[in-house]
């Protein structure tokens, strides 16, 4: 994973929670961590990573604070922790 991935990673996690995080951003990380996208109806998206599926609105902005905690739930409980796993 490069530094500019494990910069968006962090960023999911960070306190408080930023609203400025680009979708495409989150979804090339979520790719590097193996996960698996697929186009949803009614423009969402799904992500299939380590057992664990969730489906998210896409715009084609950046992800407001809502959908970054989702996202940071979901990172979590597929085991993914930035701090020890991928350090900056």
């Amino acid at each position: 994973m490069n530094h500019k991935h494990r910069k968006v990673l962090h960023s999911l996690f960070a306190h408080p929670v930023s609203g400025n995080i680009s979708t495409r951003a989150v979804e090339s990380v979520l790719k590097e961590l193996g996960g698996e996208l697929e186009q949803r109806h009614g423009g969402r998206w799904g992500v299939r990573l380590k057992g664990h599926f969730a489906e998210f609105s896409h715009n084609d902005h950046s992800l407001h604070p809502g959908q970054v905690q989702q996202m940071r739930k979901f990172l979590a409980d597929a085991g993914i922790n930035p701090e020890q796993d991928y350090p900056l």
